[in-house]
């Protein structure tokens, strides 16, 4: 009898890189302004952090 460990392979969506925090214009910025880009940057940080807990809970469930 062999044994043999594989290594579980992460999901393709944790492989995707997280979105760049969005560019500053070179003058002072409008509530509005600020607040959609904070919401936006925000948003982006959500999502690259689920795609990370998939794939660690991928690979963790996966291992004997």
């Amino acid at each position: 009898m062999k044994t043999e460990f594989l290594r579980p392979a992460v999901p393709a969506i944790a492989r995707q890189r997280c979105a760049e925090p969005v560019a500053l214009p070179d003058r002072d910025a409008t509530e509005s302004e600020a607040t959609a880009e904070w919401l936006r940057d925000r948003s982006a940080l959500r999502q690259c952090e689920s795609r990370r807990a998939a794939a660690v809970a991928a690979i963790d469930g996966a291992m004997p």
